[in-house]
């Protein structure tokens, strides 16, 4: 039965970063990640546009990006939450570029190219071509390179977590303190569960786009960690803010997922209009 003491279900950006910052900073811990396709399938690995972040202090400030912010969520941001990633965005820009990543700088100098997006007041995306998301995934895969006490498992999907429902405890959507033990995982390479014991479980299993018709989302997008901590009585908060982008290649033949057309079109003047204009 495998143990382990940080298991991380997941292995996009949020996946990948926890386990490097966890494996620099606790380099006794033995960390595993799971992914449950190969490790360049991920959501992260689609995003196209760039990452926003104040960069230029210059002309852009802290408080023009989270008036933006609000402006953008049309008052439901919370506030403190919106102020942290705002204010803390340009020293993790700072850490994946340690790490490798490459954005574009302006041609034939050292200043990065910094693109503008929707409800964006200054120019602050960073952005590699148009495949920001791959760049950030490669370069964030060859840093496990240099990581020996990370474990990386590929085709392992999470079914369930291991709770004290296990043990023969009733646990209820109140119950305090509910405990989580690991997971049951599907080796889909063998077609066997396994059991995975974990001191810590950390879910970065990435959203629900396959669970409508449309979607700019890869079929991997399927919920599978919000399903595992609902089955688990956990807590599940703001269900109801999913993100839906306006520009998705229209397909007569209803193929899944549709091509994304990025937020960039927008920024840089693209206007929609009716098909009669």
């Amino acid at each position: 039965m495998p143990q382990t003491d940080v298991l991380i279900i997941g292995a996009g950006i949020a996946g990948l970063t926890t386990a490097i910052k966890l494996a620099k900073a606790r380099p006794e811990l033995k960390i595993t990640v799971l992914t449950k396709t190969t490790e360049e399938e991920t959501n992260t690995s689609y995003a196209q546009g760039g990452v926003a972040a104040v960069w230029n202090q210059e002309h852009d400030t802290f408080e023009k990006h989270i008036e933006d912010t609000l402006d953008a969520g049309d008052g439901l941001c919370n506030e403190e939450v919106v102020g942290i990633v705002v204010e803390e965005g340009p020293e993790r820009v700072r850490e994946i570029i340690e790490w490798g990543t490459r954005f574009d700088k302006k041609k034939g100098e050292e200043s990065y190219d910094l693109g503008r997006e929707g409800g964006h007041s200054e120019n602050r995306i960073l952005h590699y071509k148009d495949v920001t998301g791959w760049e950030i995934q490669r370069a964030l895969l060859a840093q496990l390179e240099h990581t020996p006490n990370i474990e990386f498992h590929e085709h392992y999907f999470a079914i369930d977590l291991l709770t004290q429902h296990h043990l023969g405890y009733t646990i209820t959507r109140v119950t305090p303190g509910i405990e989580c033990y690991g997971a049951y995982v599907l080796n889909k390479q063998t077609g066997q569960i396994e059991t995975m014991l974990a001191r810590v479980t950390v879910l970065c299993t990435g959203g629900t786009g396959q669970v409508y018709k449309n979607t700019t989302n890869p079929t991997i997008a399927t919920g599978d960690g919000i399903a595992m901590v609902y089955r688990a009585k956990g807590r599940l908060e703001n269900m109801e803010f999913v993100q839906f982008h306006p520009t998705g290649l229209y397909n007569p033949a209803g193929e899944n997922p549709t091509f994304l057309i990025s937020e960039a079109v927008r920024g840089f003047g693209g206007i929609l209009r009716t098909r009669d204009g």
